[in-house]
């Protein structure tokens, strides 16, 4: 866990940000921050629960030190948050996170080219009228209303070893494609973008390919593409355009490779889905139609990644705890940290024994972790990161 989120760090975002604390104050900055992330590891717990869980290995090395912490009542953990905003966690969680597979993951490449992955998914909130102005509701029937806020949350993932490197969080109201195409930025050469349908746009290809990117990308049922130029491995060539309208005014199209296929249900043997992708690798010999259809579906490692985060991690009927939508934000950045450190630590163990990080189960490396946190935390009187013993 500490080569994950390590004290370091903490300390550098706390001072980066400039928390103000109050002296000799039972809950220092640092402290929180581990708070909040651990939330995510004992989701099902009270406040107070989880901080026991925390700190339960430091308290018995306090005692043996001759000390007394007095544990915070509930209401001071919330003023402790407080006091730590948001703007920790966010400068914490863009500081630390980044893609880690590297040439040997299993998995993780596709003909030396990082597969990555877009998609984004909505957290229920507690039903407060501050949450629910700042980040809305879903619409419903007239008369009536959904039953909590939403909070919409937009991802980049490193398909090979379900890393979240970069994410967004962003009122209901605000489409996925929207926050997605800023996204973009943690996108690097070398690097292939995977998207569903959904996400589909034509903005997205443009700023892809604007910045050099590679992209595989589903396309939706209505949009249609013309065969241009058919070629050897039956996908075949065509140009987008940002709308009919524009490609009669003889707007400049982009370039791009369809490829068309279908999949059988093997309980229903009659029923196909047919599948129609887009993408800027236009050379045939190093990426076939057949290997580009097949490796597409590691972009549904996206979707075992939200339910690490939605089921597995939170498993609360209300994801979120927060009242107020501040604290929403700082949560929900503690959660992606949690994951972070909870799937850093499953890709340290994949590659010291060799296997594909996606082989190692994401439950079992959490049991372990919560087993595990006190009994490494006891530890000498004088490195007791958390606390201040003068």
């Amino acid at each position: 866990m500490e080569t994950a989120i390590p004290a370091t760090s903490i300390k550098q975002a706390i001072a980066k940000i400039k928390v103000e604390e109050e002296r000799h104050c039972s809950l220092p900055a640092q402290l929180v921050v581990c708070l909040v992330i651990a939330m995510s590891l004992w989701s099902r717990d009270s406040m107070r629960d989880v901080l026991k869980n925390l700190i339960d290995g430091l308290s018995e090395a306090w005692v043996k030190v001759g000390k007394y912490w007095r544990f915070p009542c509930k209401s001071a953990i919330t003023q402790a948050r407080q006091r730590l905003g948001a703007e920790v966690m966010r400068q914490l969680f863009h500081q630390l996170v980044r893609p880690m597979a590297h040439s040997e993951t299993i998995g993780a490449f596709l003909n030396g080219l990082r597969i990555v992955v877009i998609d984004g998914t909505r957290l229920d909130i507690p039903d407060s009228d501050e949450n629910a102005r700042v980040f809305g509701r879903p619409g419903s029937r007239p008369g009536t209303r959904s039953a909590f806020p939403k909070v919409r949350l937009v991802i980049l993932v490193e398909a090979g070893t379900h890393l979240i490197f970069d994410a967004l969080m962003c009122p209901y109201r605000i489409g996925e494609r929207v926050r997605a195409l800023k996204l973009l930025r943690s996108v690097t050469s070398g690097m292939l973008l995977m998207w569903d349908r959904g996400l589909h746009s034509y903005a997205m290809v443009q700023a892809t390919v604007g910045k050099g990117y590679d992209y595989l990308g589903r396309i939706p049922t209505n949009v249609k593409f013309l065969n241009e130029k058919p070629l050897d491995d039956s996908s075949y060539l065509s140009l987008i355009y940002p709308s009919g309208k524009f490609r009669k005014k003889g707007f400049e199209p982009i370039l791009v490779r369809v490829i068309e296929y279908t999949i059988e249900n093997p309980e229903q043997p009659e029923e196909q889905i047919r599948y129609r992708l887009i993408t800027s690798l236009l050379d045939i010999e190093k990426f076939p139609a057949q290997l580009l259809a097949c490796e597409y579906h590691q972009r549904w490692e996206v979707e075992n990644t939200i339910d690490e985060l939605k089921v597995h991690l939170l498993g609360r009927k209300t994801p979120i705890r927060s009242q107020k939508p501040r604290e929403v934000v700082q949560e929900v950045y503690g959660l992606l940290l949690g994951h972070w450190a909870v799937r850093s630590l499953i890709f340290q163990a994949a590659t010291s024994a060799r296997v594909a990080p996606l082989r190692l189960s994401f439950t079992g490396t959490l049991r372990v972790i919560r087993r595990a946190v006190p009994k490494f935390q006891r530890l000498n009187s004088h490195d007791l990161p958390l606390f201040s013993i003068g």
